[in-house]
């Protein structure tokens, strides 16, 4: 799994940069890497990447958050409480109205908890992208994770006329759709259990002490919503790695899939009786 860049090299900045030198930074970063502008097949990744970073570090209770805890800061998987409880929220972009929920433990909502990309960048131009393409109508969709696994479609109201928007599967949070005159960017919601990065996904799986010391037969969920069969090697060690090799997401750019990683925890017992004890003694584990 790719870590995360650390958000001040993202911007290449420094801690201590004023305002001034953030905007700065982000302002001349986000102008190079804007998919509308910039046509590699990164582009989009690295755009929102920059929004990402921006938005933290520009915030200072955010920038407190994260140069305290770094990106477990905004992971609700870690039991942060972030910036307050959840709260629900409207937004309205022309005719089409949709709805998203921001959680205690990130600092945004609707794009894996992160303002919308487009939004922030098109704020330093006073509401409007500086390329002609982005000043087309821009809606914005948020989907569930599994959603985005299959593809799924939805209805939109554009100059009083409905469109159904099919959603590719493989979408990714920050995909964006373009029709003949308006574009639809897609928001995806984190999965309890899944986690994603690019068209791999990743799952945390619990396992005993005596399964990893003999060895056993476990089941795990794979994102087709099909539990599969795993041979637990005797003497696996806590966090082993295992590749499910094209068990992860369609590839939206290219063909095939991704792969599916589960990490093995290892649960250790926290309480033994005397006899439990007194075997691991001898075993001399």
């Amino acid at each position: 799994m790719t870590a995360k860049r650390d958000f001040y090299d993202v911007l290449g900045v420094k801690k201590d940069a004023s305002a001034a030198e953030l905007k700065k930074a982000y302002r001349k970063l986000a102008l190079k890497y804007h998919p509308d502008r910039n046509k590699s097949a990164d582009a989009a990744e690295k755009f929102k990447e920059l929004s990402e970073a921006y938005e933290v570090v520009s915030n200072p209770q955010k920038k407190k958050q994260y140069d305290q805890f770094g990106h477990a800061a905004f992971d609700p998987s870690q039991g942060f409480g972030g910036f307050g409880g959840g709260q629900s929220n409207t937004h309205r972009q022309g005719p089409f109205t949709y709805s998203y929920t921001t959680t205690g433990g990130a600092p945004g909502g609707g794009f894996g908890g992160f303002t919308d990309p487009f939004e922030i960048f098109e704020s330093f131009f006073g509401g409007s992208s500086p390329f002609r393409a982005a000043r087309l109508p821009r809606y914005s969709i948020t989907i569930d994770f599994m959603e985005a696994i299959k593809g799924t479609q939805r209805s939109l109201v554009h100059q009083g006329k409905e469109y159904k928007v099919k959603i590719p599967p493989g979408a990714d949070d920050g995909t964006r759709i373009r029709f003949n005159d308006f574009f639809v960017t897609i928001g995806v919601k984190p999965h309890d259990i899944f986690k994603r990065d690019g068209a791999d996904v990743f799952i945390d799986h619990q396992i005993s002490f005596s399964q990893a010391v003999l060895g056993d037969t476990i089941e795990v969920p794979t994102v087709d919503e099909k539990n599969i069969k795993l041979k637990v090697r005797s003497g696996t060690q806590p966090n082993t790695l295992i590749r499910l090799r094209n068990k992860g997401l369609s590839r939206l750019r290219g063909s095939g899939k991704g792969d599916q990683y589960i990490r093995l925890i290892v649960k250790i017992p926290q309480k033994l009786n005397r006899r439990q004890k007194q075997l691991l003694k001898e075993l001399n584990l």
